[in-house]
């Protein structure tokens, strides 16, 4: 077990590759991967886990890095919106106008990126439950919902349903 009083330099697995930084037991996750690793695309927002802005992956599922230590994250495969590294929901944002002022977007990409992984075949309730972790003052959920859609795999649902 690693015990860290004071600052101490760990490594990271950050978007594949690991990474080595100074931390402090106190240090948060988003902080660190803003300001020691320079990758901005998780954003402060309300800083206590409500926004969802910080939306990252850990170990492949959503986690609000406001609310994970830094080293908390040992061990883990850390990944941020830009090691998407052009995933089918960044595609399916921009067709789909799944942003707005774009603030949130990162954090809902990666929500949305974990979701078709984990649940490719997600129906709505499974969708709207994943989608609600996040917050959009933009009100671009619609769009969202539609970007989120457009990569799963619904062919089942439409032939269904008889809706597209």
């Amino acid at each position: 077990m690693l015990e860290i009083s004071d600052s101490t330099i760990i490594t990271l697995n950050v978007n594949g590759k690991d990474r080595k930084i100074v931390a402090k037991p106190s240090d948060i996750l988003l902080h660190t991967l803003r300001k020691e690793l320079g990758l901005t695309g998780a954003k402060p927002g309300c800083e206590n886990g409500d926004c969802g802005a910080c939306t990252i992956l850990v170990d492949d599922w959503p986690i609000k890095s406001c609310l994970m230590l830094t080293v908390e994250a040992i061990g883990k495969r850390i990944l941020t919106v830009e090691g998407l590294n052009d995933a089918p929901i960044q595609q399916a944002f921009v067709e789909n106008w799944g942003f707005q002022c774009g603030y949130c977007t990162s954090g809902f990409l990666m929500v949305c990126h974990s979701l078709s992984k984990i649940h490719p075949n997600a129906d709505e309730q499974t969708i709207q439950n994943w989608l609600q972790s996040n917050l959009c003052r933009c009100t671009s959920y619609d769009e969202i919902e539609n970007a989120i859609k457009s990569i799963l795999k619904w062919e089942v649902y439409y032939e269904r349903t008889g809706r597209k």
